[in-house]
């Protein structure tokens, strides 16, 4: 197969929305989840993330990217003010709703009322999850990193309570990808969903 070559100075003289879908789709394909959220008044946000990474089991924890705090940024100026977010994945019916949650709203504009998605409360946890979600969790911010580079802000977060979908949960602790049937992003506009190909056991030399 030929392959086609890009240098440091193709990409910087390339069209903004051609070097964007490129270089976002070079990760391969990305969890996608909503980060819900509300200011100290109530009223809710929610926004759609494929940047959601492990990083660690014990405790549990996640991180998530956001972009350079240049303009307002209403998730991350709510986690801020209020300690506490909830990541609720995607699953495959819910990603033309979740996709509308990217768009670029008010702050006085609720993307729960604009996706038609429905916001719910547990535990009295003060931030809203997703009430179609398989797969939702409260988190807790523990760190923030400033990534020089670029200025995005990689923040570390703890999983504080967790609900899965009945029966999705099995052995050994694997969720069954056919319960909660996860979608992926590839970039910033296409959706993939998923499918198990193969399960290994745990590689030793």
């Amino acid at each position: 197969m030929q392959l086609r070559a890009f240098s440091e100075e193709d990409f910087s003289g390339m069209d903004r929305f051609f070097r964007m879908n490129l270089i976002n789709q070079l990760s391969g394909p990305r969890s996608a989840f909503l980060v819900g959220t509300a200011d100290r008044s109530g009223s809710t946000n929610l926004a759609l993330f494929n940047s959601v990474v492990h990083v660690g089991a014990n405790p549990p924890l996640l991180g998530l990217v956001f972009r350079p705090h240049t303009v307002p940024r209403h998730t991350l100026e709510n986690i801020r003010e209020t300690g506490v977010f909830t990541l609720n994945q995607v699953h495959v019916d819910m990603i033309e709703a979740a996709h509308t949650c990217s768009a670029n709203y008010s702050r006085e504009m609720s993307e729960f009322d604009a996706s038609g998605l429905i916001a719910e409360y547990r535990k009295d946890f003060p931030a809203p999850f997703v009430a179609e979600s398989f797969v939702k969790m409260a988190m807790v911010p523990e760190e923030e990193h400033l990534i020089a580079a670029n200025q995005t802000i990689f923040m570390v977060a703890k999983i504080v309570d967790l609900w899965v979908a009945e029966d999705a949960v099995e052995a050994g602790g694997h969720l069954d990808e056919k319960i909660t049937r996860p979608a992926a992003v590839m970039g910033l506009d296409t959706y993939l969903s998923t499918e198990q190909i193969m399960r290994l056991g745990y590689a030793r030399p």
